[in-house]
């Protein structure tokens, strides 16, 4: 991976090259920010910079991930009661070098895996002592990168920890993760922590004028849809039903929520809705909850007269935006939302999804017929 393939953050690219010059890099650091930020990006140009500085010859073979001195742990799930990333190295090789700005939901679709929980098991943890108690292939550094390092199960972690207080010579290690609430406090202490902010959207912009040949009016609505990340800005512009699926649902729930108040019968609609979208892996689930947020911010900004905000509408199969909008206001976004974030956090932690969307779907039925 090249700095210039970076997409922005011009900053922390400057930061860490500074940081290899003046040989100021800390055995470990921890990359915080969503995928579709750069951080795994901004992870292999830094650990190629390393390489590069070492031995200019053996750094380009980073970009085709067969550096034998650059090694890769991420979640899976266990085969024949093994957990290892080898097991998968292929498959996760190919995701990258196709878009390293993947995800965990990209991920999960690769591997097939809907309905496991993917993670970072302890037999990992050992592995990876024994790969790097060998010496280093090009007599250089070795590199540790850990996607997704928030997915490591407790005795992982425990483990990793004693890895990561006594590391091999000349090992550095970097690990990712969309945030620090899952890691334990005492590797976090040992790390250097690297905050990866949302892309700006000018970068973002120039980028997509750059690189694609795209109309001014999906640029705009492409840069704003994206929100700072990437991976979605790569996504809108390669789909061309766009977020049909997620719209006919959300429609869907709409017209059943405001049947509800006159016929309670509707009710039993709204649980079907629910268990259908229970049966999805749980980031797409977590990807749709994005979706009503987004949708129900959108509405009230319409709402309030702040049309040129509202870069996105819903009208296809006759849906009326402009009258739904008029039910979305002060008195009740912020329970709505709420109970969004709040269904968004029970998911995160496993709860059971049937429960979850139908309470959410019940809850939202009621809060659309609030009055102002």
């Amino acid at each position: 991976m090249n700095w210039e393939q970076i997409v922005g953050q011009e900053n922390l690219k400057k930061l860490l090259r500074d940081s290899i010059a003046s040989n100021r890099v800390s055995h470990a650091q921890l990359f915080i920010g969503k995928e579709g930020y750069g951080t795994l990006p901004l992870a292999m140009a830094f650990a190629k910079e390393i390489f590069r500085k070492e031995n200019e010859h053996s750094s380009s073979k980073v970009e085709h991930l067969n550096h034998l001195d650059l090694h890769f742990s991420f979640p899976v799930f266990k085969e024949k009661s093994s957990g290892l990333s080898d097991n998968f190295l292929e498959s996760f090789r190919e995701m990258i070098l196709a878009n390293p700005y993947s995800n965990n939901e990209d991920w999960t679709k690769i591997l097939e895996s809907e309905n496991k929980q993917l993670t970072i098991y302890a037999d990992e943890v050992d592995e990876l002592n024994k790969k790097f108690a060998l010496k280093s292939f090009e007599g250089g550094s070795k590199i540790l990168i850990v996607w997704q390092a928030d997915k490591m199960n407790v005795s992982a972690a425990n483990k990793f920890l004693k890895f990561l207080e006594e590391p091999p010579k000349d090992t550095l290690i970097i690990l990712t993760a969309e945030n620090i609430d899952f890691i334990l406090p005492t590797i976090l202490s040992r790390t250097q922590l690297v905050e990866i902010p949302r892309i700006e959207d000018q970068d973002i912009e120039n980028f997509l004028k750059n690189n694609y040949k795209i109309e001014e009016e999906k640029l705009k609505e492409t840069v704003f849809q994206a929100q700072g990340d990437w991976n979605i800005a790569q996504k809108l512009l390669l789909s061309e039903n766009g977020d049909t699926e997620f719209e006919e649902l959300f429609v869907m729930w709409v017209r059943e929520a405001f049947q509800v108040k006159k016929k309670p019968e509707f009710l039993k609609n709204i649980v079907f809705w629910g268990r259908n979208i229970a049966g999805w892996n749980r980031e797409k689930q977590k990807s749709f909850l994005d979706y009503c947020s987004e949708m129900f911010r959108l509405a009230l900004l319409q709402n309030y007269g702040n049309e040129t905000l509202v870069y996105k509408k819903i009208d296809s199969g006759g849906f009326k935006w402009e009258s739904f909008s008029r039910f979305i206001h002060g008195a009740n976004i912020e329970a709505i939302l709420t109970e969004i974030s709040d269904a968004d956090y029970h998911l995160e932690r496993n709860a059971n999804s049937k429960l979850v969307w139908t309470d959410l779907g019940i809850k939202l039925s009621r809060y659309i017929h609030k009055t102002p």
